[in-house]
């Protein structure tokens, strides 16, 4: 991690409140960091993120991007956030859908829903309804 992002970082928890870099400074910093040497930055559920929110930081990216076209991005979120990250971005997106199998997603719920602190508040119907519908209706990531 660049010394610069560092102290940035510790800077701020100090501030009332203890808030982190304002986003224009984070940018400066990457753009800084990338322009030295390569950059890989990750994020992980963007279409999580604030709608608003979500297009600062493509844009914010795509303005790294210009000025360090050897940055990488990975990123993760759900499909319907790709035509406004393929846009923001410039076009310069590869995607790749990953779908988890069926059993997957109710092995995980089923984990879940043994893990409930309230058990006696679902009968084995609505049990049973929550493992059929859900992974019907599991969007691909």
């Amino acid at each position: 991690m660049p010394e610069e992002i560092v102290q940035a970082y510790e800077h701020q928890k100090h501030v009332i409140g203890g808030r982190g870099p304002r986003l224009a400074d984070i940018v400066k910093m990457l753009r800084n960091a990338a322009s030295i040497k390569p950059a890989f930055i990750c994020i992980d559920a963007l279409d999580e993120c604030v709608a608003g929110y979500q297009l600062k930081i493509l844009d914010s990216l795509n303005q790294i991007l210009q000025r360090s076209p050897g940055t990488r991005i990975f990123m993760t979120g759900r499909l319907h956030i790709e035509p406004e990250v393929t846009k923001r971005l410039s076009g310069s997106v590869a995607t790749i859908r990953i779908t988890p199998p069926r059993y997957d997603i109710i092995s995980y719920l089923c984990g879940r829903l043994d893990e409930d602190i309230m058990p006696d508040a679902m009968d084995s119907s609505l049990r049973a309804d929550i493992l059929k519908r859900i992974p019907e209706d599991f969007s691909e990531m």
